[in-house]
């Protein structure tokens, strides 16, 4: 008996050493999407982008296309605002980053982005998800930057 008392009370003992469950870390939780480092480069994959000069003619032919085909409709290459901004120095207010991820990241740019935000409130209608691909907004991005007079 003696024996069982003394073996329930090192257990006891262990028991309360024993190191807590693991808590789980909110911010592992939080998407890398939704983290925001500088919010002059918007929210989405494109944390960073090099530019190049002088401009590559066949990104600027594939951006212009993409334009053409999905972009068009709503934003004209002035600075006229249609459904949606005009693009005229749009590269000059904006960074590249900015730029592409709202190009890819429209939803959650438009619900957590201030800048984006603002536009919705000016221009009062949602930008559609178009599902470009990153390598399309980059192409997008150098047709603006030719648009906006860079060579």
């Amino acid at each position: 008996m003696k024996n069982l008392i003394i073996l329930l009370s090192a257990m006891v003992t262990l028991g309360a050493c024993a190191p807590d469950k693991p808590k789980t870390d909110e911010a592992a939780k939080k998407s890398p999407v939704a983290e925001v480092v500088d919010p002059t480069k918007g929210i989405g994959q494109v944390k960073n982008v090099t530019l190049h000069n002088p401009l590559d003619a066949e990104r600027v032919q594939r951006g212009l296309d993409i334009y053409e085909m999905k972009c068009s409709a709503c934003h004209k290459l002035d600075d006229q605002r249609v459904v949606g901004p005009g693009f005229k120095d749009v590269t000059k207010r904006r960074k590249p980053e900015w730029i592409m991820n709202m190009i890819t990241n429209v939803d959650v740019m438009l619900d957590q982005d201030e800048e984006a935000q603002k536009l919705l409130e000016l221009c009062l209608t949602r930008m559609p998800n178009q599902n470009v691909s990153i390598g399309d907004a980059r192409d997008v991005l150098e047709f603006m930057r030719q648009n906006d007079g860079e060579k």
